[in-house]
């Protein structure tokens, strides 16, 4: 009888510890639990040691690290109909566990379509050359719309940064000479733009030079100094008008009338 109640009474305690055992959790300093009790919500613990009772208590267990997910590569259509493929990484982290457990059946799940969507919506709106050239404005759009959307399931979107726009070798022949028009454009634009200001450096000279005749003397008899110190046979060098006047006039003209005696 006494051996009955002894045997009773270890297996009862054995029974005790192994509920007791299996009662302790050890959480993460990056998780926590989320406490059902009787399949409602009552609390959400950790990190540490967590006590759960059994058959009372469930407990679902949720990371707190920023995660990392890779968005599929995405076929958009630009407001100017261009089709690229555009992939994107998506940085997110949880911040409420009780919501992202009971609002949502499966947060990963639902925040990577969600991305998707919302990638396609949003660079649809814009043109291709925003795309190649504004990538941290879209990406600062698709944060915010994400992180509003995600809110109610507790969930925080810290960062999107798209990744590669792929274009096709047509659509990349075309960008090429398009980049090579603007550069020429731009040659031509810069020349013009000298030619013009030599113009009037030009125009601003010859109105000092037309000040005084010497001074366009000067100039013919430096200009003849420079030519001579070249290397060369024969040097044709035109002689100006202006300086042949006013040697020809101190002497009287071959075909002058003589005076009357």
């Amino acid at each position: 009888m006494i051996y009955d109640i002894n045997l009773g009474l270890g297996t009862v305690l054995l029974i005790l510890i192994a509920i007791a055992v299996s009662a302790i959790r050890i959480l993460r300093e990056y998780e926590r639990g989320v406490i059902f009790m009787l399949g409602r919500f009552w609390k959400v613990k950790g990190p540490g040691l967590v006590l759960v009772i059994p058959g009372l208590q469930q407990m679902v267990k949720v990371d707190l690290r920023v995660v990392t997910m890779d968005v599929p590569s995405q076929d958009v259509i630009s407001r100017d109909n261009v089709s690229v493929k555009v992939n994107a990484i998506v940085f997110f982290r949880v911040v409420a566990p009780e919501k992202a457990i009971i609002q949502v059946e499966n947060y990963m799940v639902a925040t990577s379509q969600l991305a998707q969507t919302t990638l396609r919506a949003v660079l649809g709106k814009h043109e291709l050359d925003e795309m190649l050239a504004e990538r941290e404005r879209l990406n600062l759009d698709v944060q915010q719309i994400l992180d509003a959307q995600t809110d109610a399931w507790g969930i925080k979107v810290t960062n999107v940064e798209i990744k590669h726009v792929d274009l096709n070798e047509t659509m990349v022949r075309a960008i090429a000479r398009q980049a090579e028009a603007e550069r020429e454009r731009r040659a031509k634009v810069i020349h013009a733009e000298g030619e013009k200001q030599a113009a009037e450096a030009l125009l601003a000279a010859a109105e000092m030079l037309s000040r005084e005749p010497a001074a366009m003397q000067l100039r013919y008899l430096q200009t003849l100094t420079q030519v001579a110190g070249e290397r060369s046979s024969t040097i044709v060098f035109p002689v100006p008008v202006d300086l042949l006047k006013s040697v020809v006039g101190e002497f009287p003209r071959p075909d002058a009338n003589p005076r009357q005696s």
